[in-house]
């Protein structure tokens, strides 16, 4: 069975800090990576490099395919889609810090609140839908708004600042106009006030990315495709590839995936600790996933229970892939390295790169 690993922010973004990478322990990524062929390739967003795996460009429509993969009852095909996402934006350090939903209580009555006011005001740009708490759509009526709609996936800016690239957003005119309407209307909004006087953050904001039709249908080499989030399964879904929760390990895997298929594996719990630098948080989550998924996939590689890894990782420093074959797993000589080596080199590599 040759089973493909996709695990977003597998590395700390910042080699130097000791704190985090000292005595980091994940035995099993760092002896998977030695013994496989490892290549790194451009800085990308999670979404571009999963669309990538799927054969799509990058800027495809990731708001109507992680609308597929909902269970709410609505048809992406129908329109143009755009995600709508609810974010806090605040000051910080004269940067303008982008929070998303996860960082805020938000629960389903409250996000129906928010977007009845939205729907209320703003019926010529379409229809906004809150079909999970921390992700709303936008069935788009007004196309001019999507023309030129470069801002990137959610994903790259949580937790970052996000001055530069809505002033860089020079060809989203429309979009920016639509966005500063938005902002002044959750300004003023009880709901807001009364989030405040309870001590929550209050949606100040929406992020509007992935613009666009559902794609016609693709087909896929995965076999099945298991993850916790609605876009692995809408792509799978596109391509007529069945969707299944992700297992809690590796060994819960190999009870349901048949030994002669191929799987995507979805692994994006490093996600959040990583955006909003949560180191404590980055170590034990890469702990568990090292207990859960690297050391079982090793030794099921040892076994012949998998023929091939292909690894893939969107970090800060490019998106790395790691390949490892069923006889690679006997390479004793090859002895594993700290994942700070790892990042050391790869960052240095950047640096190279971008001054050459």
């Amino acid at each position: 069975m040759p089973l493909t690993l996709f695990v977003p922010e597998l590395l700390w973004p910042e080699p130097a800090d000791e704190a985090t990478y000292s005595d980091l322990a994940c035995p099993g990524l760092e002896r998977l990576l030695a013994r496989s062929h490892v290549d790194v390739g451009p800085v990308q967003p999670e979404e571009h490099a999963l669309s990538s795996l799927f054969g799509h460009e990058p800027g495809t429509s990731h708001a109507a395919f992680r609308l597929l993969g909902e269970t709410a009852p609505i048809d992406p095909a129908s329109t143009t889609w755009m995600a709508a996402d609810p974010v806090h934006l605040r000051f910080h350090q004269d940067r303008l810090v982008l929070a998303d939903a996860s960082q805020f209580e938000l629960g389903p009555d409250t996000a129906r609140d928010y977007v009845a006011a939205l729907n209320a005001h703003f019926g010529d740009l379409g229809r906004f839908h809150a079909v999970a708490p921390e992700r709303w759509y936008l069935e788009v009526s007004d196309t001019m708004l999507t023309a030129h709609s470069d801002l990137p996936p959610l994903s790259a800016v949580a937790g970052r600042g996000v001055d530069q690239i809505l002033a860089g957003a020079t060809d989203a005119r429309e979009l920016r106009r639509s966005l500063n309407e938005v902002q002044m209307l959750l300004h003023t909004l009880p709901l807001n006030a009364e989030r405040e006087r309870a001590g929550l953050l209050p949606v100040n904001s929406l992020w509007l990315w992935g613009a666009g039709p559902l794609p016609e249908r693709r087909e896929s080499d995965f076999d099945g495709v298991w993850s916790a989030a609605p876009l692995p399964a809408g792509f799978a879904r596109a391509a007529g590839v069945p969707s299944h929760r992700l297992p809690v390990d590796a060994r819960r895997l190999f009870e349901h995936a048949a030994a002669d298929s191929h799987h995507l594996v979805v692994l994006d719990q490093l996600l959040r600790p990583v955006q909003y630098e949560n180191a404590a948080a980055y170590r034990t989550v890469l702990a568990d996933l090292d207990r859960d998924w690297f050391m079982p996939l090793g030794e099921a590689l040892r076994k012949g229970q998998i023929d091939r890894l292909h690894l893939v990782a969107p970090t800060a420093f490019g998106t790395l892939t790691a390949d490892h074959a069923r006889f690679d797993a006997w390479k004793l000589w090859r002895r594993p390295t700290p994942l700070r080596q790892l990042a050391e080199q790869l960052a240095s590599q950047r640096r190279k790169d971008e001054a050459a």
